[in-house]
């Protein structure tokens, strides 16, 4: 199957495998086709970013007082039930206690095993109620996260003159960035730019901003630079980059 012309089952292999869901021999073909495939590639790097980010925004917390709570009336209760099987299973030894004697102390016993089990059963609810108190809070802190989380609306990938993937770039509406993130080998001398050049139906090229050395780069962009663009281009331009209304002058790689 050509996964290029089924765009949803490509996303939803690239989510899974980006979670580490995607085992086995399917994980091993999707990994096969990602080095052939310049977009699966992209696929798989676009969702490994957006967990990523994720993880960025995911703040360490120590497990609430309420987990060790429960932990202990878990343990008790296992004790208790032991000491109960205990008592049943061992065999009555002849004592002198009347028969009053000994059914007043086994009704001690009970007594003292219902007061426990009430306890843990009042502390079971009073945990459940503080958990879900909780949970309803993380669930308010996560949808807080996703509405900060970029929403991916734009996507393309730059390859090289050896139609190698060099460059993966995503735009993102509701904040006007655009991330670019080098996914090749090449890194320019240090007196050179690159320089990110949107090259429209109609009209000269148009340029989206000079770029940096690093791996991961974000530039200040308005949807309509990029909705109608067919093609980004990236040339190698002296320090510092070109003026936009001159165009490229150095080779576009």
């Amino acid at each position: 199957m050509n996964l290029l012309q089924h765009p949803e089952l490509l996303d939803r292999l690239a989510s899974h495998y980006a979670l580490g869901t995607l085992r086995g021999g399917a994980r091993r073909r999707f990994e096969a086709l990602a080095r052939e495939q310049a977009p699966v590639r992209a696929a798989a790097l676009i969702w490994q970013s957006r967990l990523a980010s994720l993880n960025e925004l995911q703040t360490q917390a120590a497990p609430p007082a309420a987990v060790w709570t429960r932990i202990n009336n878990l343990v008790q209760g296992d004790k208790a039930r032991a000491t109960i099987q205990a008592a049943r299973q061992a065999p009555a030894a002849p004592d002198a206690e009347s028969g009053v004697g000994r059914w007043m102390r086994s009704l001690a016993l009970w007594r003292g095993l219902s007061v426990t089990g009430a306890l843990a059963t009042v502390a079971a609810m009073v945990i459940g109620l503080g958990m879900r108190h909780e949970l309803s809070s993380e669930i308010a802190s996560l949808q807080t996260r996703l509405q900060s989380t970029p929403q991916i609306a734009y996507v393309a990938v730059l390859s090289d003159d050896k139609a190698a993937a060099s460059m993966l770039v995503t735009f993102d509406p509701k904040s006007n960035k655009l991330t670019l993130q080098r996914v090749g080998a090449y890194q320019e001398t240090s007196d050179r730019s690159l320089q990110l050049w949107a090259l429209p139906p109609a009209g000269g090229p148009k340029s989206l901003g000079v770029l940096g050395s690093d791996k991961l780069l974000r530039l200040t962009a308005g949807e309509s630079d990029v909705r109608d663009v067919p093609t980004l281009a990236i040339s190698l331009e002296p320090k510092g980059g070109v003026p936009s209304e001159t165009g490229p002058t150095g080779p576009v790689l």
